[in-house]
């Protein structure tokens, strides 16, 4: 049995590979990092790929279950990420196939009818809420368990007027109102600069509570077309699986009961994420609410916006669109790195 690990496929390898995934019904991925080959002489016997922390397009020949060839292939994954950095592993996997990682080492995190999403950590997602809710009950007294508590899930590359004004709107409508930075480094901003400026900016408001999301929420893991920039239609599958996993742990470790978002004008991508919440949250008790979104000059605000107009130079746009807190960090940040 030969092992090959390649970080691109080709020619013959990559029709090879191919047409191995599409006999198992698996469609083959194109956002790869490197990918195993399990070899018999010219055979193709089995195969997996990964995407940083992230393990997919996972198969055996079903002509070839029981030789330990699961346990090969996600071994070599393992090393190569491991090598790499990454401490946390996640797999995407069918839904009737969770006994076969079980055994493994990799336990639910949870799952549609199409796909279900595992980690390499025992009860990974409840250990990460519970030191959410033990941070989050250090700076705040909430009784989860009644009344109206909020929810907003955002990215704040950077935070901006719009943002201040959701989250305004939506604490004067709450008992306690969480807010979720996202966690991914894939923006402009970091991931701390982003958590902190939606601090800043929400820090007159005594009834939010802002956290980060980690790896579970709208994550190149959980979701990761929300980062491909070129499509412009979100997939309705890791849709739901974000919503999953946002109803099955974040709602009942906090309490949720609704969960508000701003009008979407400019992307149909995050516009179409909206509308599959608005179908689907209701059904597990939990009701949306859509805030129109904050306009300046008849546009809407959008941190895109502010992004360009600090590419520009254009510090009068910037400070027109954001907080005051966010304005005087952007600029902070960019005087630090000036002078190294």
């Amino acid at each position: 049995m030969d092992i090959e690990i390649r970080s691109k496929l080709h020619g013959e390898k990559l029709h090879t590979w191919q047409r191995f995934l599409a006999n198992v019904g698996l469609t083959p991925d194109t956002n790869l990092e490197q990918t195993a080959l399990f070899w018999d002489g010219e055979t193709l016997v089995a195969t997996g790929s990964r995407n940083a922390n992230l393990l997919k397009c996972i198969a055996v020949d079903p002509t070839r279950q029981g030789e330990g060839l699961l346990a090969g292939v996600l071994t070599a994954l393992r090393r190569e990420a491991f090598r790499d950095g990454h401490r946390h592993l996640f797999l995407y996997t069918k839904p009737e196939n969770i006994h076969l990682f079980t055994p493994l080492f990799f336990y639910p995190v949870a799952q549609t009818d199409r796909v279900l999403l595992m980690e390499d950590k025992q009860d990974g997602i409840a250990g990460f809420l519970e030191n959410l809710s033990d941070l989050s009950s250090t700076d705040f007294s909430v009784d989860s368990s009644s009344g109206k508590i909020g929810s907003i899930v955002m990215n704040c590359d950077p935070f901006t007027l719009g943002h201040q004004y959701l989250a305004e709107t939506a604490a004067a409508q709450c008992d306690h109102l969480y807010i979720f930075v996202l966690s991914e480094d894939k923006g402009r901003f970091p991931a701390a600069d982003r958590l902190l400026m939606a601090k800043m900016a929400t820090a007159h408001l005594p009834n939010v509570t802002v956290l980060p999301t980690g790896p579970y929420l709208i994550s190149s893991t959980t979701f990761p077309t929300y980062f491909l920039k070129e499509r412009d239609k979100a997939d309705d599958i890791q849709c739901m699986l974000d919503i999953e996993i946002f109803c099955q742990h974040f709602v009942p470790k906090f309490g949720i009961t609704h969960r508000f978002v701003g009008t979407e004008p400019l992307s149909p991508m995050t516009n179409r994420y909206n509308e599959v919440l608005s179908h689907h949250l209701p059904s597990r008790g939990i009701e949306l609410c859509v805030i129109p979104r904050r306009e300046i000059d008849d546009t809407p605000v959008s941190a895109s916006a502010v992004r360009a107009a600090t590419d520009a130079g254009d510090t009068e746009t910037v400070q027109k669109l954001v907080p005051k807190t966010t304005f005087e960090h952007i600029y902070r940040q960019q005087s630090k790195e000036t002078l190294q």
